[in-house]
């Protein structure tokens, strides 16, 4: 199995991505990521990229691709925003 240039840019962005709060760790202390919120946050990414190259790899028409893409993106968006604050209280964010 070959990795295409598409999949190196989403490994490489969301490696760059997650490097950001690692080097803020290192100078605030306002910044404390565990080992399990990077792999939580590397999860999440990685399944955002590959599945928008998904979408845009299976789908024919363009309207399709951007109502794909947003769902996917909105979903990421809501599971994000309650695995960091508890949006909904359920226990996915210890709640």
């Amino acid at each position: 199995m070959t990795i295409s240039k598409r999949q190196v840019v989403i490994l490489s962005s969301i490696l760059a991505l997650l490097v950001i709060p690692f080097i803020a760790m290192q100078f605030s202390s306002e910044v404390q990521w565990s080992l399990f919120d990077f792999i939580a946050a590397g999860g999440l990414l990685l399944t955002l990229g590959f599945a928008i190259d998904l979408a845009i790899r299976k789908t024919k028409t363009i309207q399709k691709r951007y109502l794909i893409i947003v769902a996917i993106v909105i979903l990421f968006l809501l599971i994000w925003a309650e695995l960091a604050v508890g949006v909904f209280g359920s226990p996915l964010a210890g709640s």
